[in-house]
């Protein structure tokens, strides 16, 4: 199966907003309004086979070197075909071409981000992700995702 990623654009809209409520539905993704995913398109990517997008991520800056992969997600049918893997070393690219260090996210999947170059880490080394999205998540005193970073060299 070939996966082809590309930036998001407008169009992409629907298909996000399916993608992500799908996760989120199962409280494993947080939920992404039309409208912040149309103000935020920029910061998008997508996995397309044969023309149809079946993944999506994106990258949160939230520093001057650190970046955030948020919203990863690939749609049921497609996924141990390494399209994840795929995402993630564009968003790597993109995170690269901004000149940004460090990259890290909060997962259910830590296996998944170790395969790819991660290395786990503890939540609190990240102040900047804990004021800007924790402060408001239902979890915030009983978060039970894993922390995660990359270093780009």
């Amino acid at each position: 199966m070939q996966a082809v990623c590309r930036k998001a654009t407008a169009d992409d809209v629907e298909i996000l907003v399916e993608l992500i409520a799908d996760y989120a539905a199962k409280g494993i993704m947080l939920p992404r309004s039309r409208e912040v995913l149309l103000r935020q398109i920029d910061t998008f990517v997508v996995a397309e086979v044969e023309g149809t997008v079946v993944g999506c991520g994106s990258l949160c800056r939230l520093g001057t070197d650190l970046v955030e992969v948020r919203s990863l997600g690939i749609s049921e049918g497609y996924k141990g075909f390494g399209i994840g893997s795929k995402l993630i070393d564009f968003l790597l690219g993109e995170a690269r071409e901004q000149r940004i260090p460090k990259v890290m996210a909060l997962t259910y999947e830590a296996r998944f981000f170790q395969k790819n170059g991660f290395t786990v880490v503890d939540k609190e080394i990240f102040p900047e992700k804990v004021w800007t999205d924790c402060v408001n998540c239902p979890k915030q005193h009983a978060c039970d995702e894993i922390a995660v970073l990359k270093t780009l060299n």
